[in-house]
């Protein structure tokens, strides 16, 4: 199990890190002094614990769970806090525990059995779809880099399609929607697919995406998604949502509405 310690004084980090790392089910602890550099860390890596401190500057606990789960829906949050008047603001996130400092190891390695053992099963991770905000895909934590932006945006399109098919007309009206449909454009379109496939094929993950008769469509049986989730109703889903889902498209409003309306509720 790797666990992530987040506490902007170094020296309690540093502590919490040496307490982990004496717990037999820990085999692995990485400590930050700065909620980024934890985010940052995420983004390329996989862990299933976060201990994190509340009250730091720049982005405080709270702020940081809500991003961590974009990135790992799955990890289990425990927060040590000097301040127990957060208490109501940490379980707002989902938070699976809550220490107050000084936290001795004993009652850490309780805390952390509690938390995991309280955790829905684990949910196949492999390939992890992205959506709120940006739109990334990760497969075992790592990033998946596109060669074409174009690339890029046509697989982000047919997620947000949830599995429906699609026509080639249908994207290409998404991906250049002042462009006509011309011979050239229709060539352009088949090697942003051809490249696509190829990104995929290259990462091993090829069996998200197929194509029968002039369509082509996602299968969202095959990985896990943010937005998925979030319709499905799962709570962490719905507490990670922000307002921002694939930001970068103008054909992801539409969805976006829906999904701001839906948190309201």
């Amino acid at each position: 199990m790797i666990a992530i310690c987040v506490d902007d004084e170094r020296r309690i980090m540093e502590h919490t890190v040496r307490m982990c790392l004496n717990l037999p089910r820990i085999t692995e602890a990485k400590g930050f002094t700065r909620s980024r550099d934890a985010l940052e860390w995420l983004e390329t890596h996989s862990a299933d614990l976060a201990l994190l401190d509340i009250e730091m500057p720049e982005m405080n606990g709270i702020e940081l769970t809500a991003r961590i789960k974009q990135l790992r829906p799955d990890i289990a949050v425990i927060f040590l806090t000097g301040y127990a008047q957060y208490a109501l603001d940490a379980f707002s996130v989902h938070a699976n525990g809550y220490l107050m400092k000084p936290v001795m190891e004993e009652k850490l390695s309780q805390e952390i059995a509690y938390a995991l053992a309280n955790r829905p099963p684990r949910r196949d991770t492999h390939i992890l779809i992205q959506t709120f905000s940006g739109f990334d895909v990760f497969v075992d934590g790592e990033i998946v880099a596109f060669s074409q932006a174009k690339c890029k945006e046509l697989l982000a399109f047919l997620v947000d399609k949830q599995g429906n098919s699609v026509t080639r007309s249908e994207a290409f009206a998404a991906l250049w929607e002042d462009r006509a449909y011309d011979r050239a454009m229709q060539k352009l379109l088949d090697n942003i697919i051809r490249s696509m496939r190829q990104t995929l094929e290259a990462y091993h993950i090829a069996e998200i995406f197929e194509m029968q008769r002039g369509t082509m469509r996602i299968r969202p049986e095959a990985f896990t998604c943010d937005a998925y989730r979030f319709f499905l109703g799962d709570s962490d889903a719905v507490s990670a949502y922000r307002g921002e889902y694939m930001s970068a498209y103008s054909w992801a409003s539409i969805t976006e509405s829906y999904m701001d309306f839906k948190s309201r509720r």
